[in-house]
């Protein structure tokens, strides 16, 4: 089995590393000091377990690695666009492209039943680019629950977080699938298949769309925003109306407004991934995670006024800085 590692930076490089030390043939796909890094020493990978120190393959060349049986994408959402062109030596007729993005993913109607079925959302794959060039028949769907960080290069810090949720768009078992969970496992990622991955991607994207701008405006961490009384009524405004939406779309959502609130308020004085992109200069996620949701909107003729209003100001907020990528 063949896996390569596209954009193999915190959580890329957690997989990449898991993957190497149990020997699979896995090659990772990074730029810069850090894969600089990773060619002279090798992947160090820090958990509360273990430490050790991989040497995968290393490039920033996909043509050098010819066609793979999986190619993991852990950049962020807006950077696949920017990869579908550079990636095509990866794929072979039978290489399964896993999508391992915060928000919503673009291949998200590939295969939903109704009205519609095979919509390519703008906010997700403007132009529907990303359809064309990896193609949804590739796609499976991951939803992330590592939290991880590069401190330096070369070196790759699992924080907190144990699971790699994966699912095929039409909900199947499929041998590619289980193939891909076994090899996880056994090199221990935990990677269960999920029979309605769309469901756990709305319980993760329903704390995105709304802690994540929310604190880019106010700099605030999960455990501030939520214990002040005027802000947590601004989240639970954007995730009643989400709440709305992905039930219109078959969506089972697994607690209450409020405790999704608590249970994000538990994790302490944590700062968004949002907050940490524009503090640090970095382009922000906020069309697949927030205006992918405002899309969904339009389309099901549900109002999402709050949603709407914190999603202008964010965009707005990223615009100055920098940090805004249509």
């Amino acid at each position: 089995m063949k896996i390569c590692i596209y954009g193999a930076g915190a959580i890329g490089g957690y997989v990449g590393a898991m993957l190497a030390r149990q020997g699979v043939d896995v090659s990772l796909i990074a730029r810069g000091p850090h894969l600089a890094a990773m060619k002279a020493k090798g992947l160090k990978l820090i958990s509360a377990e273990d430490t050790f120190v991989v040497r995968p393959t290393v490039t920033d060349d996909p043509s050098e690695l010819g066609p793979q049986d999986y190619v993991l994408l852990t950049m962020k959402a807006h950077g696949v666009r920017a990869v579908a062109d550079a990636m095509q030596p990866l794929l072979g007729p039978e290489t399964a492209v896993v999508t391992a993005q915060n928000g919503m993913p673009w291949w998200y109607f590939f295969g939903h039943e109704g009205p519609f079925e095979n919509r390519r959302l703008e906010s997700a794959d403007p132009g529907g680019e990303i359809w064309e060039k990896i193609g949804p028949e590739r796609a499976i769907g991951s939803v992330v629950w590592q939290a991880a960080e590069v401190p330096e290069p070369g070196v790759v810090k699992l924080g907190y977080g144990d699971r790699l949720a994966l699912g095929e768009p039409d909900g199947s078992r499929s041998e590619r699938i289980q193939a891909l969970s076994k090899t996880l496992i056994a090199a221990g990622v935990k990677a269960p298949v999920r029979p309605n991955l769309r469901n756990e991607i709305w319980a993760k994207l329903w704390g995105n769309l709304s802690f994540n701008p929310v604190s880019a405006l106010t700099a605030a961490t999960l455990e501030a925003m939520a214990g002040d009384a005027g802000v947590r009524e601004v989240i639970a405004g954007m995730m009643t109306e989400a709440q709305a939406i992905g039930e219109k779309l078959g969506v089972r959502f697994p607690m209450t407004v409020d405790k999704r609130i608590e249970a994000a308020s538990a994790v302490g004085a944590h700062k968004t991934s949002m907050l940490q992109d524009l503090e640090g200069g970095r382009t922000m996620e906020i069309e697949p995670i927030l205006g992918a949701v405002a899309e969904l909107g339009r389309m099901l003729e549900l109002p999402t006024p709050t949603i709407d209003i914190v999603y202008s100001l964010v965009v707005l907020r990223a615009k100055s800085a920098g940090c805004y990528a249509a």
